[in-house]
């Protein structure tokens, strides 16, 4: 069984300015919403902050999760209305065919593979001056560049992009993008997220891209796996959860 979560999170109290902050601590949060066997769980979360003020913490967990321990710390638990949304995830799977078509939502770390860094840290100089062989995995830092990460991966993800039935520009980009992709997909959101990790004296760096349009599935096995274990790299920091609604047209 999977579950699909969606929690109400309160920005002003304590707690949750922290979960905030910092993607490790929320998804230890995250990760005590599991009774058995947390750390051998799989567990895709994502934090929707397109309101500031009303952000919402989506999970999608294998087992079935309880959300008391957020909603009381970070949460309203005196408030109105449903605090902790928690939905069977099979009727929606079940749902799936080859070419059917959805509304996405996802953000996701947008990463590359090189020896040689276009402008390398003094870590990665020194590793360069060691003579080391690995490929070095660094953030796409532009919309351009995450946009065209998305796009040439998507088939190899189960779906396709649906051409834009427009001409028109796509709102709440970067300056670094002046033309309209040929798809049904546009960045909302991007982020550079800077929080330091327990045992590592240096911080991590992510830089996310939240990108939101219409998707077409090609291969149903292939997306059911994205679905359920997520997209790209840094799903322990809120990354790689693919979301689906009713289909619409992208403006």
């Amino acid at each position: 069984m999977t579950y699909l979560s969606r929690i109400r999170i309160n920005p002003l109290r304590a707690e949750s300015r922290k979960m905030l902050a910092n993607p490790r601590i929320l998804h230890a949060a995250v990760m005590g919403g599991i009774a058995d066997h947390p750390t051998q769980e799989r567990v895709l979360w994502r934090l929707d902050a397109d309101n500031p003020r009303r952000p919402m913490l989506f999970a999608l967990t294998r087992s079935k999760p309880d959300w008391t321990h957020i909603v009381e710390s970070a949460g309203w638990p005196d408030a109105d209305g449903e605090h902790a949304d928690v939905r069977d995830y099979t009727p929606l799977l079940a749902q799936l065919a080859t070419g059917r078509q959805f509304a996405f939502r996802v953000t996701a770390n947008p990463v590359q593979n090189t020896f040689r860094p276009h402008k390398p840290t003094p870590g990665q100089l020194k590793k360069q001056a060691l003579g080391s062989h690995r490929a070095q995995r660094l953030g796409h830092r532009t919309a351009a560049a995450q946009l065209q990460w998305f796009t040439e991966r998507t088939q190899r993800w189960g779906f396709g992009l649906p051409e834009a039935r427009t001409d028109a520009g796509i709102p709440g980009l970067a300056d670094d993008i002046e033309t309209r992709p040929a798809h049904q997909v546009r960045i909302t959101r991007r982020d550079r997220l800077t929080f330091n990790k327990s045992g590592n004296p240096k911080p991590v760096v992510l830089h996310t891209a939240t990108f939101e349009g219409m998707l077409e599935i090609t291969d149903v096995r292939v997306f059911t796996e994205r679905l359920l274990t997520g997209i790209g790299p840094a799903k322990a920091y809120g990354c790689g959860l693919l979301t689906l609604a009713p289909p619409r047209t992208l403006r």
